[in-house]
């Protein structure tokens, strides 16, 4: 899927030319460095540990686990290979999440382990020679899994008169916003030092392991009366003691499965101003009819009286912040009565529990379950909504970096792995609306997206021709 200058999607739908790969990873003497790097005080952040765990337990089970961001580009001429390991050593060292790597063994805590020196890190150029295609994918998806150091890895894909660049980064160190700062950093020291000029002065990029503490000291005051924590309570043990599911089968999720990613377009660039407007009329934001239109499709498919959906918010909240490499996201819980309601009350609705509830981020839902135990871990497939604005972080800024010509055919892609989470996402750019999810690859699933996203276009284009969506069957 094309998103204004961007692709998106899974690594299999990654289309290159084939060409001499050279990838950078670190060193044997940075190897050893992180080996003996010892264990740190700052604690693991909360989506960090539900990754780990998640990755360990599923692995475990002999499942597969979606765990990396792959970030494309295309540069034009031959590759600098020593601007590109200067660029790539300077953005590693820059941000303090690289430095860290976790010990678990599946029972009590995980531990983080911290190399002191930054300049400890440094990664060099292997030459691997021509790939095609297909081992290009296999290969960029082969990195150290996030129990081990060195989680991330880069690359060049040398064609005959431009190259591919890539960035292979474990969930673990980072949110989406690690896409356009890998752009503007990493790939904008490259072009500084390849056109003449001097490296790129970048402002502080901040700290994410202040970013652990602070979340450790906020949710080690929360007890099970704090309102926040009741709220999420109250949400799960409305859903069944846990998050909620999605409203289609899905299939097995025992069964190991590969994941699969699809993409439809919702609606045009004039539905979707219209579609504004029926939201404007009803006292609420983009966001909030979009919420509105998938508590209809989940009442259509399944009688639901009150819709209840989770979206991720990005909890950076300082200017530092903003260029921090790191897991900043926590989820929002949007409740929406649903039954005989018109799109303008479910709009309204729904943008009043989104506004309500944006504090909620800060609470993770793993640390409720420590002050609930009576509470579960959410269930397989749980689904998760991004409404990603092509005018807001961190989709602006890839937009941003693909504008401002830093690199070409810029590449979004999911490693092609499925883990836990059934992931929706939302894009509204220029050209219109678009709806994509990454699923796991079975025939049952197959057919229930397809179903889900046929409902969401057609309840979503009602709205933007009528206004309304209409009588509720």
């Amino acid at each position: 899927m094309r998103i204004g200058k961007v692709t998106i999607g899974s690594i299999a739908q990654w289309t290159l030319s084939p060409g001499l790969v050279t990838s950078w990873h670190p060193t044997t003497a940075s190897c050893e460095k992180a080996r003996q790097a010892p264990v740190s005080s700052v604690p693991v952040s909360y989506m960090q540990t539900q990754h780990l765990r998640g990755y360990y337990e599923r692995t475990a089970a002999g499942l597969d686990y979606s765990r990396q961001i792959i970030a494309t580009c295309e540069v034009p001429g031959t590759c600098d290979i020593d601007a590109m390991t200067y660029g790539l050593n300077a953005y590693l060292r820059r941000h303090d999440t690289y430095r860290s790597w976790f010990d678990y063994a599946g029972a009590g805590d995980i531990t983080r382990h911290t190399i002191s020196n930054p300049a400890d890190i440094e990664f060099t150029p292997t030459d691997h020679g021509e790939m095609t295609i297909d081992e290009v994918h296999n290969h960029v998806v082969a990195i150290p899994n996030p129990l081990q150091w060195g989680c991330f890895t880069f690359g060049i894909i040398q064609a005959e008169s431009h190259f591919t660049f890539y960035a292979s980064i474990d969930h673990v160190h980072g949110d989406a916003t690690l896409i356009g700062a890998t752009m503007l950093e990493a790939h904008g020291q490259y072009a500084a030092l390849t056109g003449g000029g001097e490296p790129l002065a970048l402002p502080d990029a901040g700290s994410f392991d202040d970013y652990c503490d602070r979340e450790r000291r906020y949710t080690s005051g929360l007890t099970a009366d704090s309102p926040e924590v009741r709220a999420w309570i109250d949400f799960a043990e409305n859903n069944n003691g846990s998050l909620p599911d999605f409203p289609l089968p899905l299939g097995n999720p025992m069964e190991p499965t590969a994941g699969d990613m699809v993409m439809e377009p919702l609606m045009d660039a004039e539905q979707t101003a219209r579609f504004e407007s029926a939201c404007a009329a009803a006292g609420a934001r983009f966001v909030g009819g979009l919420f509105a239109c998938q508590a209809l499709v989940e009442h259509e498919f399944t009688g639901a009286v009150t819709y209840y959906g989770l979206t991720p918010r990005d909890t950076r909240r300082t200017s530092e912040n903003f260029m921090t490499q790191g897991w900043f996201t926590g989820l929002v819980p949007i409740t929406v009565p649903i039954a005989a309601a018109s799109f303008s009350d479910a709009a309204w609705a729904a943008q009043v529990s989104f506004d309500a509830n944006l504090d909620l981020a800060k609470v993770p839902y793993y640390r409720v379950l420590e002050l609930a135990p009576w509470l579960q871990r959410p269930r397989p497939n749980f689904p998760v909504s991004n409404f990603l604005h092509g005018g807001a972080a961190p989709l602006n800024a890839v937009l941003a970096a693909a504008e401002l010509g830093y690199a070409n055919n810029i590449g979004i892609y999911s490693d092609g792995r499925y883990s836990y989470q059934l992931t929706i996402y939302v894009f509204r750019y220029e050209e219109g609306t678009a709806m994509a999810v990454m699923f796991p690859d079975n025939p049952v699933a197959q057919k229930s997206v397809a179903r889900y996203m046929a409902a969401m276009k057609s309840v979503c284009v009602r709205v933007a021709d009528r206004g309304h969506w209409g009588r509720v069957a």
